[in-house]
């Protein structure tokens, strides 16, 4: 393979990699596309009110964020860290992982934050450890109402996708935020049925 060969290719890949980008970001947020995120919004908030869930929350916001550890810090365990399988082998963890694998590939990623947007768990480690301050833990965790994202690439979970998150209520009162993050390519199957 020639220099000029290996640049063609680059190229190309480029050219993919853009392509596929722009159509992702025109993606269009059809009535019937909307009608299946609100019907994803409900079940996941179904998901938020499980004893699991909320038990997990409660306990995480007694404990707190683990000293030291910040997003750069996050950034950098790999996955196969104990600290990070930590949060996939809890019950929560592995409850999540549970509902996003029942999905038929719908729920691409979730993850569980406490009151300080620090995670509880997660299903695949996310790429920050804290999201305070961002809307997808704000939004829910101070209106009490579900938060919806727009059409993105995600990094954690390497692909396209629109996220969603509800409030995690313990005693009636947020207390910490569940995101889960739904795949274009099958919502927009779900929604054409």
């Amino acid at each position: 393979m020639t220099s000029v060969d290996l640049r063609v290719g680059f190229v190309a890949g480029v050219s993919i990699v853009v392509a596929a980008t722009a159509a992702h970001a025109t993606f269009e947020i059809t009535s019937a596309i909307q009608a299946e995120l609100d019907r994803q919004k409900k079940v996941i908030a179904g998901w938020a009110a499980d004893p699991v869930i909320v038990k997990a929350v409660a306990d995480q916001n007694v404990k707190g964020p683990l000293p030291g550890v910040d997003n750069a810090t996050w950034k950098a365990l790999r996955r196969s860290d104990p600290v990070v399988r930590a949060f996939q082998s809890n019950p929560a963890g592995k409850f999540l992982r549970a509902k996003m694998e029942a999905s038929g590939g719908l729920i691409t990623e979730a993850f569980l934050s406490a009151t300080e947007g620090e995670k509880v768990a997660f299903a695949e480690k996310t790429t920050w450890y804290i999201h305070k301050g961002m809307p997808k833990f704000d939004v829910p965790f101070t209106t009490r109402s579900a938060w919806q994202g727009r059409p993105e690439f995600d990094e954690s979970a390497q692909t396209y996708q629109i996220q969603i998150s509800v409030p995690v209520l313990v005693d009636g009162r947020p207390a910490g935020a569940l995101v889960v993050g739904v795949g274009l390519a099958q919502l927009e199957k779900r929604a054409q049925k």
